[in-house]
């Protein structure tokens, strides 16, 4: 009887959960120092197995740290070999290899986008006590001030946001990303005792504004506006994501803030995340929702519900903190962990598009049971990326040709790709659906697709050429917007 209610609820939870586009992210960070002092071939191997693990849990994004303090893992002209990977900050790979390249070579491989998450501002993380040569805080000292262990970027120097922007410019230009991602570090996290010395930008760049606050968040509101045209311009298709602290602002200070007790990113960190989605700044948002469900002052039901009301004009995708997840248990469900009840909460919210994973390791090590939960409920079925019209609405024409084959390799479905122009028009990947004899062919039921993959043929598996289904497929473009159906009848 047990064994049957598991397998009901389970079926409960794919159920309210199927959804045949969602952003399934999990963030993989580098200043934990994990890969620090790696060999090439032990770094490689160790991604590889986290890769692997990741598909077969479903995800279908990664978020990789190229940049944790002005440095970087991966060949930059503007800034030094991270210490993070090498272990001495300057220091080249030897043997050389570049980790950014190799992990956009082996996400595609998987099928799965790749984000290169860079921290904006900071500059020297409490940890680090050499700098290289070319670091921006040796070579332009005037350009970075101390905080709380931290060297830290100044946000009121305009010459900072050009150089940050140039910085992911580069990136973009130079690697085939999918997307360019900056985390929460924008003004620093207030620290007893710490003041930011600003007064002198302040002075003379406040252009008639005259509160500090203000100020800075003006400062960080034109860095990131800027940002987004500059990634427009080198590849307009590259998403740009940023993900801020849980909380925006608390009701206390702010008749539309959230029910909650805790740091605020409008007023401490100077970072007002409802603009820029407003604004369409940003193309897509993950709020950092590392609280569980019951937490005293940041309640994760009362933060996924504000998010969700508030935060609308743009794909909103939940931070979520694995570890807290399996940690405490569902308090309508004492017997179980929060992973199902968030889930749910996540299935009912009209405007949560996606997940992303804190952290990576944490997935793939499957703590309390998490990713095999994933790779067996709840992203058991591949999905799409979510739509950004506000990109491009054009999809690619249809496939041509399609039709089985019998090869040397066995029965196989094959098709031609469609006539291009552009990358609008121009076909990245392609889904295939399958349905059996009787059934609508409906490219909205997700539990159809059977493949979303780059290549254009599939290995049909034939059994006695008795039983009838209708192949259907579909070209995606670089952002997934998918064509009209090609369809063919097939006995297998």
């Amino acid at each position: 009887m047990k064994k049957i209610i598991m397998i009901f609820f389970a079926v409960l939870a794919m159920t309210a959960n199927a959804q045949k586009r969602e952003f399934r992210g999990a963030w993989i960070q580098s200043v934990n120092g994990q890969f620090q002092g790696m060999s090439a071939a032990k770094m490689q191997q160790t991604l590889t197995y986290q890769l692997d693990e990741l598909q077969k849990d479903g995800v279908n994004a990664i978020i990789f740290q190229v940049r944790p303090e002005c440095d970087a893992l991966y060949e930059s002209p503007y800034e030094p070999w991270s210490r993070f990977l090498t272990g001495v900050q300057g220091k080249r790979p030897n043997p050389y290899w570049d980790p950014l390249a190799w992990m956009v070579e082996q996400c595609h491989q998987r099928g799965m986008e790749i984000h290169a998450w860079i921290n904006p501002y900071r500059a020297k993380t409490k940890t680090t006590h050499d700098l290289a040569q070319n670091h921006i805080a040796i070579c332009h000292p005037e350009r970075v001030f101390s905080y709380d262990g931290l060297l830290v970027m100044n946000p009121g120097l305009p010459e900072n946001r050009e150089y940050i922007c140039q910085v992911a410019c580069d990136i973009v230009r130079r690697y085939d990303v999918d997307g360019l991602h900056m985390d929460d570090y924008f003004y620093p996290y207030p620290a007893a005792g710490e003041t930011i010395p600003d007064d002198r930008e302040f002075a003379r760049y406040s252009n008639g504004i005259t509160d500090r606050g203000d100020w800075r968040r003006e400062n960080v509101n034109q860095f990131i506006r800027q940002m987004h045209d500059s990634l427009r311009q080198v590849k307009p298709w590259v998403k740009f994501g940023v993900s801020p602290f849980g909380i925006y602002r608390n009701k206390k200070s702010d008749p539309n803030g959230s029910n909650t007790n805790g740091l605020q990113n409008y007023d401490q960190l100077y970072a007002d995340v409802l603009l820029w989605v407003n604004k369409g700044w940003i193309d897509y948002c993950v709020p950092q929702l590392y609280w569980e469900i019951g937490h005293k002052a940041a309640d994760y039901e009362t933060l996924i519900k504000w998010w969700n009301e508030y935060c609308g004009h743009r794909p909103l995708f939940i931070g979520e903190d694995i570890e807290r997840t399996v940690k405490h248990a569902d308090p309508n469900n004492p017997k179980s962990h929060q992973m199902a009840a968030k889930f749910l909460l996540h299935s009912q919210m009209e405007n949560v598009q996606g997940t992303v994973l804190w952290y990576a390791k944490a997935a793939v090590d499957n703590v309390g049971k998490y990713g095999t939960t994933l790779r067996n409920v709840y992203w058991r079925k591949p999905a799409l990326q979510p739509l950004m019209t506000f990109i491009d609405k054009k999809a690619p024409k249809k496939v041509a040709k399609l039709k089985p084959i019998w090869t040397s390799d066995g029965y196989m479905l094959f098709w031609t790709a469609p006539k291009s122009k552009t990358w609008k028009d121009q076909a990245e990947k392609y889904v295939v659906y399958c349905f059996a004899k009787g059934e609508r062919v409906n490219l909205e039921d997700d539990s159809k697709i059977i493949a979303i993959t780059d290549k254009t043929y599939y290995p049909l598996p034939y059994s006695d050429g008795k039983e009838k289904y209708t192949y259907v497929v579909t070209a995606l473009n670089r952002i997934h917007n998918e064509s009209k159906p090609a369809k063919v009848k097939i006995k297998l």
